[in-house]
């Protein structure tokens, strides 16, 4: 790698209608050298998940090794992420589908990163 390779510190974040791992969109997209957290692999993404119907379409990800080590400079992984169910705090009184059109379907994802000094 080029030390000022624009990537380093790229991170990306969305919905990128991928399904679990092994699914072809996830290889392509890790195949890029983007590796989402692997705390995040057993969290819900939507309001509509359950036991029997879990999706994995959003993802944090940032550029790492094929072995797993981190690209990024100043920053290092905390090995801690999750999601926020929002849903008990907003529109109570809505079912899910009337609060997906009012606020999101989508969970927000978060990681934690400490800054290197």
């Amino acid at each position: 790698m080029r030390p000022n390779e624009w990537n380093t510190n790229l991170m990306v974040l969305g919905d990128f209608n991928l399904d679990r791992i092994g699914d072809p969109f996830y290889e392509a997209f890790i195949s890029t050298g983007l590796w989402p957290s692997a705390e995040l692999n057993a969290v819900p993404r939507t309001i509509f998940d359950d036991d029997k119907t879990k999706h994995f379409y959003d993802q944090l990800a940032w550029f790492s090794t094929p072995g797993g080590t981190s690209l990024l400079r100043g920053l290092a992984y905390g090995q801690r992420a999750g999601t926020f169910d929002f849903i008990p705090h907003v529109f109570q009184g809505l079912s899910c589908n009337e609060v997906s059109w009012r606020i999101s379907d989508h969970y927000p994802l978060w990681c934690e990163f400490l800054l290197l000094t």
